[in-house]
C-alpha cells in the first residue's frame, strides 16, 4: 500500500530520517546485550552529555507522554502539584497521564502570552494558597516549543528558572520539539536547559526525525534516584533498548538534527508567507518554529478536508494548526496554498 500524501497535520506523520534509519539498521546487524546494556545505548547517552555539555542521567522511553508522566512523577508526591501553561500538552493532551503515574499529582494553571508562562503568573498560582488543604507546588512546567509554535529566549527561561528557585520548585521542560526551538534560537542546548535552571527535560527524536524513544535527561542527578524502577513499572523498559536509543546517534552526528530543524522551521515560515498573502486568512501567531497557526472559515476548513488534507483545529486557541517537517517539500507547501486560495474563492 503506497504511503499517503505529505501533510501537515502533525510532524509525526513524516517517517524515518535516513541517518537515523541508517543508525537503526547498523543497530540491527547481529545481536546486543538487551535492557539497555548494549553499547548503541551507552554511546547515545554520552552523545547527549556532550551535547548538553554536562554529566547527566539519561533514560530511553518509548513516547513524549511516558517521558514527561514519569518524569514529572519522579518529582512529585501524590500530594503535589505542577503549574503549567493552560495549553500545556501535559493538561490538554496526556489523558490524565501526569496524575496518573504520579498518583494523583494536581496540574494547577497559569497564563502567559503566545503559549508561554508569565513568572507572575506562576507565583500568583504557587503563592495562592499555603494550607494543608490545597496541593502543595512542586515543579514548573514549561514547553519548549510551546504547544502554539512559539519559542521560550534564553531570558525567559532564566527567569522561570529563577522563580522556581525563588519558590523552592523544580523547573521540568518538555521538549518535543526542543531542536525547533535550538534552531531558531541559535544557542548552545547547554544555555536553555540546565544552566538556565531546568532540572529535567524530555528531549523529543519523533518529531525530529526518529521513529520512536523519547529521551528524559535529568540535570539534577540526584533526581534520577531509581527512575529506571519506575520505568520498569511502567512498561517502558525496552527489552531491545538499542533500537530506540540507536537512531539518536543518527540525529546527533554531524548534525542532522539541526539539519532537520532548521528546514522543517523553513518550511514552516515559507507556509507562512503563501497563507498570509490569501485575503481572509489570519496568522493567530509569531512563526518561531516549525508550526503554523491560522484561522479560516468553516466552509474552508471543509472543503480542504474534501480534498484530502489533514489538519488539526482544536490545538491552541482554535484556528488550524499546520505543521512542518524534515521531509517537507517546497512544491508540498504550493499544493497547499494553492487549495487554500482556491478555497476561499470557492
Amino acid at each position: 500500500m503506497p504511503a499517503i500524501r505529505r501533510q501537515f497535520a502533525s510532524d509525526n506523520y513524516a517517517g524515518i530520517c535516513p541517518e537515523a534509519l541508517d543508525a537503526l539498521v547498523r543497530a540491527n546487524m547481529g545481536h546486543a546485550v538487551p535492557y539497555g546494556e548494549d553499547e548503541y545505548t551507552a554511546r547515545a547517552c554520552d552523545m547527549l552529555r556532550a551535547f548538553f555539555e554536562t554529566d547527566c542521567e539519561v533514560f530511553f522511553v518509548f513516547n513524549g507522554t511516558a517521558a514527561n508522566s514519569l518524569a514529572l512523577a519522579s518529582l512529585c508526591r501524590s500530594y503535589h502539584s505542577v503549574v503549567c501553561h493552560h495549553h500545556a500538552h501535559i493538561e490538554t493532551d496526556e489523558c490524565g497521564a501526569p496524575e496518573f503515574f504520579s498518583s494523583g499529582t494536581k496540574i494547577l494553571l497559569a497564563g502567559g502570552d503566545e503559549g508561554k508562562l508569565n513568572p507572575g503568573e506562576v507565583e500568583d498560582v504557587a503563592l495562592r494558597r499555603a494550607d494543608i488543604h490545597y496541593p502543595k507546588p512542586r515543579v514548573i512546567s514549561i514547553t519548549q516549543a510551546t504547544e502554539v509554535g512559539t519559542v521560550y529566549s534564553p531570558e525567559e527561561v532564566r527567569g522561570l528558572g529563577a522563580c522556581a528557585r525563588r519558590l523552592g520548585l523544580r523547573l521540568h521542560m518538555d521538549g518535543a520539539r526542543l531542536a525547533n526551538a535550538l534552531a531558531t534560537l541559535q544557542v548552545r542546548p547547554a544555555e536553555i536547559t540546565w544552566k538556565a535552571g531546568v532540572d529535567v527535560l524530555c528531549f523529543g527524536g519523533v518529531k525530529n526525525g526518529i521513529a520512536a524513544g523519547e529521551a528524559v535527561v535529568f540535570f539534577d542527578k540526584r533526581l534520577a534516584d531509581e527512575f529506571d524502577y519506575r520505568c520498569k513499572q511502567a512498561g517502558q523498559l525496552s527489552s531491545k533498548m538499542r533500537f530506540l536509543s540507536a537512531p539518536w546517534i543518527g540525529l546527533l552526528t554531524a548534525d542532522t538534527w539541526l539539519r532537520n530543524a532548521v528546514h522543517a522551521n523553513r518550511c514552516a515560515l515559507s507556509l507562512h508567507d503563501g497563507l498570509a498573502r490569501i485575503p481572509g486568512i489570519r496568522v493567530m501567531f509569531p512563526v518561531q518554529a516549525n508550526a503554523v497557526f491560522v484561522e479560516m472559515p468553516r466552509h474552508v476548513i471543509e472543503r480542504l478536508h474534501g480534498m484530502g488534507w489533514r489538519f488539526y483545529t482544536f490545538i491552541g486557541e482554535g484556528g488550524v494548526r499546520l505543521m512542518c517537517s524534515w521531509d517537507t517539500t517546497e512544491q508540498d507547501i504550493n499544493d497547499l496554498v494553492r487549495d487554500v486560495a482556491s478555497a476561499m474563492e470557492g
